[in-house]
């Protein structure tokens, strides 16, 4: 994910890790240098916490003096609550971005500590703008919101290898199936969002009764579509718990 943000920012990083090469191969490619926790600390206005969530208690031991303020894009139930407790008097915003932002066409959930100066949390809005869409959520709304944001492209992706396929298999090249698929997934979200999410009127224009579409319709109803995303939501969200 850290790759992916600053991919979508596109500017010259400063950046670290623990020791993997990362850093320096990020900042080979965008620019910028990989330097050490403490210098991205002391040399950054806003520090975006990438790590794993058990390292947060050790990394803020090491950035804690010199940090200004921290983004937070860590997992496993990381709340605003832990964050403020490892970086006291600091302060702090969670957020939760899916893997689109390296394009800037991404969701970035956010949540912001109480109290947190407003022209920090604009300045920080902005900068976060150019990675897609900020939609602001409170914490009790984060777990169930970023397990339909975060897990989406996954799923997305699944939705079209699986269309590819079946073109494929009707004698539809490949590369030919895979652009058709993915141009009209493409165009539809962007009809979708014309017409005011309103899913019901863009499968309504679409659908004549008793035409192929019904019936396309109708078998992935009776194949349970719904009950796959019921299923799948109830999985992700009961890991996003422990």
């Amino acid at each position: 994910m850290a790759r992916a943000i600053a991919r979508g920012f596109g500017d010259p990083v400063l950046c670290s890790d623990g020791g993997s090469g990362r850093a320096a191969a990020l900042a080979a490619e965008l620019g910028g240098r990989a330097a050490s926790n403490v210098d991205v600390a002391a040399g950054s206005d806003i520090v975006f916490l990438c790590h794993k969530p058990y390292q947060l208690e050790a990394v803020a031991q090491q950035i804690r003096p010199h940090v200004r303020a921290v983004a937070s894009v860590l997992g496993g139930g990381t709340d605003l609550a832990t964050l403020g407790a490892a970086y006291q008097n600091t302060p702090v915003f969670r957020l939760m971005p899916n893997t689109p932002v390296e394009i800037g066409r991404g969701i970035v959930l956010y949540s912001p500590a109480p109290n947190v100066d407003a022209g920090l949390e604009g300045e920080l809005l902005a900068l976060l703008a150019r990675l897609g869409t900020v939609i602001s959520a409170s914490e009790a709304e984060l777990a169930v919101a970023s397990s339909v944001t975060a897990v989406g492209p996954a799923y997305q992706a699944l939705l079209v290898e699986a269309q590819i396929d079946a073109a494929v298999r009707h004698g539809l090249k490949p590369a030919l199936a895979a652009r058709l698929v993915v141009e009209t997934m493409t165009g539809t979200g962007a009809l979708l969002q014309a017409r005011d999410y309103d899913t019901l009127a863009v499968r309504r224009e679409v659908t004549s009764p008793g035409g192929s579409t019904a019936r396309g319709l109708d078998a992935l109803e009776r194949a349970g579509v719904r009950n796959a995303f019921s299923l799948a939501m109830d999985r992700v969200t009961g890991e996003s718990t422990r």
